[in-house]
């Protein structure tokens, strides 16, 4: 195959200075710096009601299934709340299923104000296994995060370099899933 494989980056932060969101702006430029051409999927731009099963096309909701159904690769992105993924990250995914994850690769990113957030880098995983797809095995959890953002630049250089290789890394894993030769992963 030679056409460029598609990105798509869910951020789960309806905040307008989003951290989550310039971390993930770190990992979407350096996938198509490797080759993808990747697309921000900010939900502040969707109208997500809470999911309701009996109402599964409400809203803007046929669009981003869409979107995210046509990516070859996803980077799911969120503020971890009370230990946990965002509400709206939570609801965009309820949405969604196995037509559009099933045997995809999935980049985990999770930002905190606070202590180190495992518990919502648990979480996603769990979904994914659930909507069948394939979480990296390199994931990026950022801790105290406001002290690493200045005028809304990642300025930690060892969190944007793992941000920057979370987007190379989901490049190569979508590459690799869709039959391509791909060099060896990054060791660290």
């Amino acid at each position: 195959m030679t056409d460029a494989p598609r990105v798509v980056g869910i951020c789960g932060s309806l905040r307008s200075a989003s951290t989550t969101r310039v971390a993930l702006g770190h990992t979407l430029a350096a996938a198509e710096a490797a080759g993808a051409v990747a697309e921000l999927l900010d939900l502040r731009a969707y109208e997500l009601p809470l999911y309701d099963a009996d109402e599964k096309d409400a809203g803007e909701v046929p669009e981003l299934r869409r979107r995210v159904r046509e990516a070859d690769g996803i980077v799911l992105a969120t503020p971890i709340y009370h230990g946990s993924v965002s509400s709206v990250l939570k609801t965009a995914l309820d949405y969604c299923g196995f037509e559009e994850f099933e045997d995809k690769p999935v980049g985990l990113l999770v930002v905190a104000g606070g202590r180190f957030p495992t518990p919502a880098t648990l979480h996603m995983q769990t979904i994914c296994a659930w909507v069948r797809a394939h979480p990296l095995p390199y994931q990026v959890s950022i801790p105290s995060v406001s002290g690493k953002i200045e005028d809304g630049e990642l300025v930690d250089e060892g969190y944007r370099d793992r941000c920057e290789t979370l987007g190379t890394e989901l490049v190569r894993y979508t590459r690799l899933f869709r039959g391509e030769a791909v060099d060896p992963p990054r060791v660290e």
